[in-house]
Parts: structure tokens; sequence; C-alpha cells
């Protein structure tokens, strides 16, 4: 079996982490399903920024684990979860990387959420 390619980030393809100084509330069929106010940006390349959640801050009982699986060569391989509250709109609505490259590690132990797959990701200033 061949190894997965890897990549590090740089001028071509930038990638950083940044902590997130508001809340970051994240709602599925009416309920919260994430709330915290410790929240990871990733901004990567030409793609919009994402949240990325602490698991501690994130209802996962809410959340059931797929077997969907990804891979990005920058970050690792991506889990997913459905949120079952969402209906089908939320099949693999959220994803993880457990075992993320270096140069994101930060992102261990989080979770981020796609917007078309939640009913809203809201970021409120800090207070």
């Amino acid at each position: 079996m061949s190894e997965k390619p890897r990549k590090i980030p740089g001028p071509d393809h930038p990638i950083t982490v940044t902590p997130n100084p508001g809340r970051v509330v994240v709602t599925v069929a009416g309920k919260v399903v994430a709330d915290s106010r410790n929240a990871l940006t990733l901004r990567e390349a030409s793609y919009p920024p994402v949240q990325y959640i602490p698991r501690r801050d994130v209802d996962m009982a809410a959340l059931q684990r797929t077997d969907h699986a990804s891979y990005c060569p920058y970050k690792g391989d991506a889990a997913y979860y459905s949120i079952p509250a969402g209906g089908e709109r939320t099949v693999n609505a959220a994803w993880t990387y457990e075992a993320p490259y270096d140069a994101v590690a930060e992102i261990k132990d989080h979770v981020a959420f796609y917007p078309d797959r939640v009913d809203s990701i809201t970021e409120q200033p800090a207070s």
C-alpha cells in the first residue's frame, strides 16, 4: 500500500490557525449543538475560514459517528459525524482530525461544521 501524499503549508498554500476572540454557536433543528468561546479559526489558501470548536464545547451526544472519511494532504485524515436531529441534510455535517499533521496540530480534539448542513454558525464578538 502506498503512503498518502503529505504537503507542508507554504506561500502557495498558506494555512493559519488562530484563536477566535468571540463566541461561536452552532444550531441544528432549533437546538444548540456547539457553543464556545475557545474556537479556533483555520484559514486555508482561498477557502472560507472554518471554525474548529473544542469537543468539550460540542454536544457530542447530539452527533453520530459515520463511516465517511476524507483525506487532506495538509491536515491528515478526517472522520465525520451526522446530526440525527437535523435529518438528511445533516448527514456528515461535522468533521474532526483526530491525528492532524504537525502544521495544524492545534485542531486536534476540535470539531468543525459545514455551514450548509446546519441551521447556523454564528460568531458573536467578545464581550
